[in-house]
Formats: C-alpha cells, structure tokens, sequence
C-alpha cells in the first residue's frame, strides 16, 4: 500500500486496497474552453515564463477529463475558476455551479476579485451552494487586503466555506504574493476555513506555523514532493515530523489537467510520506479522503 500506484491504471485498485470509496481531489480546474485553451496556451510558452518545459499532459476535452477521473476512482472534486481581471468573477462562478449540476462528481465552486460588487457574488454563489472558492492572488495580481474584499473575507469565515488561495510564491513571486502578507487577512478572519494551495509552497515551514497559529488553515498537496517541484520547493528537512504534527490539516489536490506528469505520480509521492511509521494508512485515508470530504461536505 504505502508504495502508491505505480501508474493511472493501478489507482482504482490501489484506494480500494486502502479501504476508501474514491478520492476526494479538492484542487483541480475545469474552466470555459476559452478560458481553458488560454491557460494551456500560456503554459505552452512555459520555458519563457518559468525557465522549463511544462506539458499539459491530460489536454482532452472537457467529457473526456470528466471521464479520465472517473476512470481513477475520483468520487468528488472541486473544479476551481479564477479570475485575472475585474468582470470575470461572475461569469466564472456562474459557469462553475452550472457545471457543477451537470457533472455529479462536482461540487459547486465560486471565486472573486477585488471589484464593486465582489461580496454580491459570493453571497449569491453561496445561496446558490457554493462548497468551495478559489483565490488566486499570483495569477490575479491583486492584494488580498484590499478594502473591497474585508466583507467577503469576512462572509465566507462566517459560512464556513473553504477558500482555497494561492498567495505563495511558487513558481513565480507576484506583486501580491507571500503567506506573511496574507496572514493579514487571517489576523483580521481568524475564523477563515483556508487551503494553501500547494502547501504555501516555497514557504512550507511558515505554512504549518499558520496552520499551528489557526485552527481553520490546511495545506494542500499540489504539486508538492514531487520531482517536477522538488528543485525549486523542496520539501523542509522536517517534512516528516510537520506531517505527525498535522496529519488532518492536510488535504489532497492535484492541478488536473494542467500538470506535466501522471495523476499516479502525485499519489506516489503522498504514499512515500505515509511509509513514516508516525502516519502510515490512517494518514494516507484522512488525506485522500476523509479530510478533503469534510470540508467540502460530501
């Protein structure tokens, strides 16, 4: 078990083994084809951007992704949208609940942007049952505190909803980026359910010390301890003992579609950290499943 699928078509029979129904992946995107089409194109120019090739290996359509995690074993998932610029945010939310009942794997997802209007879209987006948002603070360049998101901030720690946020550095430092600037946010909400997407990555360490700070902050597994990663975020010499520290704060995200390796391949390295004696099967059912399934109440 602890090993980890050796490949896509060993994860179905793997989380069987392992005693789970399914994984419950809370970070991957499903976004409107031309959304999508833009987001691949931008990572076809990868080595300009980030200095290294970064193939979309999953770039199916939107059917034959729906299919490819079902194929997996994925039970539910949270198909997150963001916006880069102001007027998006609304379009997006209300693409992504529609998805969301026509795809029964999905859970319904919104997201904002510092704009007039932004807490009007995520009081609707909740109402409507909104489960999860996503705040993608690198991407959207713009500065978590802003005064026109203290509601929303504030609306969402009330309804207990998760926001997964990318505020880390990783891969490329943004104006805006950076936990220390948005434990800000945390200090004014403390009560704010958050994911760091990709665990805070480059700043790991500081993540768990937030998480240690705040009751109501996890981690997510995105792209963390794997080989593509591991140059540029490697994992802090006490990974292990932070894991013990925290094994429910931790939850498992993917980035599917848009990452340059196997599925299998974000598994195997979430299986290598369980091989510690301190975590073992309980830990790898709390991340691929159970903690995941409780935050976005399913």
């Amino acid at each position: 078990m602890i090993h980890g699928p050796a490949s896509d078509a060993e994860i179905p029979g793997w989380i069987s083994a392992l005693g789970i129904d399914g994984l419950v992946d809370l970070h991957l995107h499903f976004l409107p084809k031309p959304v999508m089409d833009k987001v691949w194109a931008y990572f076809d120019q990868a080595e300009e951007h980030y200095g290294m090739a970064w193939p979309v290996l999953y770039r199916t359509s939107e059917e034959e992704r729906v299919e490819t995690l079902r194929s997996f074993g994925v039970r539910r998932f949270a198909p997150l949208v963001y916006p880069h610029k102001p007027g998006m945010a609304a379009w997006l939310t209300s693409w992504a609940l529609e998805f969301a009942e026509r795809v029964p794997e999905a859970v319904p997802t919104g997201t904002f942007y510092p704009e007039p209007g932004a807490l009007s879209v995520v009081d609707g987006a909740l109402r409507a049952g909104a489960r999860c948002f996503k705040a993608h603070v690198q991407i959207g360049a713009y500065d978590p505190r802003d005064e026109l998101l203290d509601d929303v901030w504030g609306a969402l720690a009330d309804a207990g909803v998760p926001v997964v946020v990318h505020c880390g550095h990783g891969p490329l430092k943004g104006a805006y980026t950076g936990l220390r600037l948005f434990e800000e946010i945390l200090v004014r909400h403390p009560r704010l359910t958050l994911v760091l997407a990709h665990a805070g990555m480059p700043e790991i360490d500081f993540a768990f010390e937030l998480a240690g700070r705040y009751p109501r902050v996890y981690l997510d597994t995105t792209m963390v301890g794997v080989e593509f990663t591991s140059h540029g975020n490697p994992l802090p010499p006490d990974w292990q003992d932070l894991l013990a520290e925290f094994p429910d704060r931790v939850v498992f995200g993917t980035d599917f579609p848009n990452i340059p390796y196997s599925y299998a391949t974000q598994l195997q390295a979430i299986a290598g950290w369980a091989a510690d004696d301190r975590l073992g099967e309980p830990f790898l059912r709390a991340v691929l499943h159970d903690t995941p399934a409780k935050l976005l109440s399913v």
